[in-house]
């Protein structure tokens, strides 16, 4: 394969590349480097894991440096779109390193946190965006930034846009571009108006796709194994987890991604979740903690929904087990792309129980894999699992403490007698009878009781204005 030097790449990025140990250029980056950096739009097509991101990283950054222009506040000159933040992230990672080498400068924008940051950075005067459609578009209505100065956009996943209904957006915010501007536009497929969003947005495009076998995918081995029952498909999923290797394991429902990564650790095999249900702050805690190493307090063991089956890439992933096989094939494919990448070997088992053998039959055939349907024996689970890590004992849960409530002073003594005292009592009127005493009765109690709640108000107000400013620096902190 030819090294990046080779295909013309600028000396400054080629030895970023070097570095992280990328000398040589995949498929999909040796065929569409020469045209991408000659400033042509272009239309690429490839599978997940074929190298994509660096083949439009690399002319993206190329470009805006060879334009020679400054990038003004809320005025970016390089976009990339993605349809998920876990994308975007990643995206922003392989592109950061190579524009940070020629003093450009990154950031993302997408939802699900605080705009704040994004606005800030925005107005320091960013080079290059790296966004999800919806929250782009709320800050182009809030006149945070224009897209009237981008020189070169990108559209990544274009089929997962189409697929998450997206495209009305991208539309939106490709038309308020120039048009002028360089587009490359990347995609698996050109079916779901992929392909009308490249005739309306690309000027003569030069389309490139990548043949599968040109793919580094490795081997790529798939099993389909057969359980009993309910109960044996959930000893066989903690099996399939207790290995040394790291493994991402799908369901198809975010409560049930979170209940597996709490069994699996209750089991001693310590997981994190990762689903559209958390916060951005934990989403990236659990994914660094999947990409650490165990030995420095990081997890083996990824329990995810759909939204890991595209963008996110942590290396070293042996095995993908679909707990809950997926509704499309599609779906298979990038779920099972998460491992044997970029030319490592990888295992995918799909775990099925007897009522879904023909849907599975139905749906490896539509995905074009050919694996045959075994019924679980300890042979086959010894096999997959390998060495077994070592059993880790989860943490007590922390006991909350309560924080005691102060109790209220007592009232100073004024010298008299107290209000409903028997010597006030006594001071009342002759004659009212036991009508009389029950009603002086029912003053002294409802005095009584003012002056409790008086009291307790007094202690509660303090209570409440910690519990007040608790409660907003806790929201403070979740924006």
């Amino acid at each position: 394969m030819p090294t990046f030097l080779e295909l013309g790449v600028p000396a400054p990025l080629a030895s970023v590349l070097a570095a992280e140990g990328k000398t040589e250029a995949f498929a999909i980056q040796r065929d569409t480097l020469p045209d991408s950096l000659a400033g042509r739009d272009l239309l690429g097509r490839g599978r997940t894991g074929s190298g994509k991101t660096i083949a439009f990283a690399i002319p993206l950054v190329a470009s805006l440096i060879s334009s020679g222009r400054k990038s003004r506040p809320g005025h970016p000159r390089g976009l990339v779109l993605a349809p998920t933040r876990e994308l975007a992230t990643q995206i922003a990672a392989v592109v950061a390193p190579l524009a940070e080498a020629v003093g450009l400068r990154v950031t993302t924008v997408f939802g699900g946190v605080s705009q704040r940051p994004q606005e800030q950075a925005l107005r320091s005067g960013v080079d290059i965006v790296v966004a999800c459609p919806g929250r782009l578009e709320d800050l182009m209505k809030q006149k945070v930034v224009s897209l009237d100065s981008v020189e070169v956009a990108v559209l990544d996943e274009a089929d997962h846009m189409a697929d998450l209904g997206f495209l009305p957006g991208v539309t939106r915010i490709l038309t308020a571009t120039p048009a002028g501007g360089q587009r490359l536009l990347f995609s698996a497929t050109l079916d779901r108006g992929i392909d009308s969003l490249a005739k309306r947005f690309l000027s003569n495009p030069v389309s490139h796709e990548v043949d599968e076998s040109s793919v580094p995918v490795g081997e790529m081995t798939h099993r389909v194994l057969v359980t009993t029952s309910t109960e044996h498909k959930t000893g066989l999923v903690r099996d399939l987890a207790s290995g040394t290797g790291r493994r991402i394991l799908f369901t198809r429902t975010k409560h049930q991604a979170k209940k597996l990564a709490k069994q699996l650790t209750a089991a001693g095999i310590p997981a994190v979740d990762l689903h559209g249900n958390l916060s951005q702050n934990a989403r990236e805690r659990n994914l660094s903690a999947f990409s650490a190493d165990p030995a420095d307090g990081g997890v083996r063991v990824l329990v995810a929904t759909d939204v890991a089956a595209r963008g996110v890439h942590v290396d070293n992933v042996d095995l993908v087990v679909h707990v809950d096989p997926p509704m499309e094939h599609k779906a298979y494919l990038h779920r099972s792309g998460r491992t044997a990448r970029a030319g490592a070997a990888g295992t995918v088992v799909t775990v099925v129980l007897p009522e879904q053998r023909r849907d599975v039959k139905d749906l490896l055939r539509k995905a074009q894999i050919t694996a045959a349907l075994e019924d679980v024996n300890a042979g086959i689970v010894t096999e997959l699992v390998g060495e077994r890590a070592a059993h880790v004992r989860p943490a007590p849960p922390q006991p909350v403490q309560q924080q005691q409530p102060k109790k209220a002073r007592q009232p100073q003594q004024s010298g008299g007698p107290a209000s409903g005292s028997p010597a006030r009592r006594r001071r009342r009127p002759q004659g009212q009878g036991s009508q009389g005493q029950s009603a002086a009765q029912g003053d002294s109690q409802r005095s009584g009781q003012q002056g409790q709640r008086s009291r307790g108000l007094q202690v509660g107000q303090r209570v409440d204005t910690r519990g007040s400013r608790r409660a907003q620096g806790g929201g403070f902190q979740g924006r």
